[in-house]
């Protein structure tokens, strides 16, 4: 048996959560253990049951511990009052930075939660959070440029570029040498040149005729 030191309980509860984090992102959440969580942890299962409950009370304490810290990186790597490109910029660094430094993190909270009730729960959370800060963002923006965006097409926006940089940050979990400095810019360079545009008026249409449904379809739009 392992020999216990006595540590705070906040420090010990961080312990099992990062051992958690481990077992969870490189076994899933159906074939971790709390044995195996246990042992990585140096601790006694009845110890980990004692602290943190059930193996799902554990998972879902590890989903709320990864998205709060994503969500506090992200939030204050803004500078309040910079042009809008510039905070989306320094936000979206922090967001690679951070899955850089924590692909396990973002494995558990990304791939093993968005697949698994009630776990997704706390990922649409995590999103909708995401989108409402992108979204004031850009409507800040938009009224810089004096745009005329509607709120919907903003909203829309919000979510494109939030479910990207997901999707960026899933693929940079598979590539360990992957720049997130460089990756924030190939974002930008993809997404904001769009969407600056949107912003100031100018919105694009196809270049064939449209349909008489299509017509329809645009009349009751606007």
């Amino acid at each position: 048996m392992p020999a216990f030191k006595r540590l705070p309980r906040a420090v010990r509860e961080r312990q099992m959560l990062d051992s958690a984090v481990r077992v969870f992102s490189r076994r899933g959440y159906h074939a971790a253990s709390m044995d195996e969580i246990a042992e990585d942890a140096g601790i006694s299962k009845p110890m980990v049951y004692a602290y943190l409950g059930t193996k799902e009370e554990l998972f879902l304490a590890a989903l709320h511990r990864e998205a709060g810290r994503l969500m506090e990186v992200v939030a204050g790597a803004v500078e309040p009052g910079a042009p809008a490109d510039r905070q989306l910029w320094n936000g979206l660094r922090a967001f690679f930075d951070f899955v850089a430094g924590n692909r396990e993190g973002w494995t558990v909270l990304y791939r093993q939660a968005r697949g698994l009730e009630p776990f997704a729960a706390e990922l649409t959370g995590m999103r909708s959070r995401m989108v409402q800060v992108v979204t004031a963002l850009l409507t800040q923006a938009m009224a810089s440029a004096g745009g005329q965006a509607t709120d919907t097409e903003l909203e829309v926006m919000a979510h494109a570029l939030v479910g990207a940089g997901e999707s960026l940050a899933d693929w940079m979990t598979d590539h360990p040498g992957a720049d997130p400095a460089k990756t924030a810019t190939q974002m930008m360079n993809v997404a904001w040149l769009g969407a600056d545009r949107l912003l100031t008026g100018t919105t694009w249409h196809p270049s064939i005729p449209f349909t008489s449904s299509e017509r329809r379809e645009r009349r009751l739009d606007h």
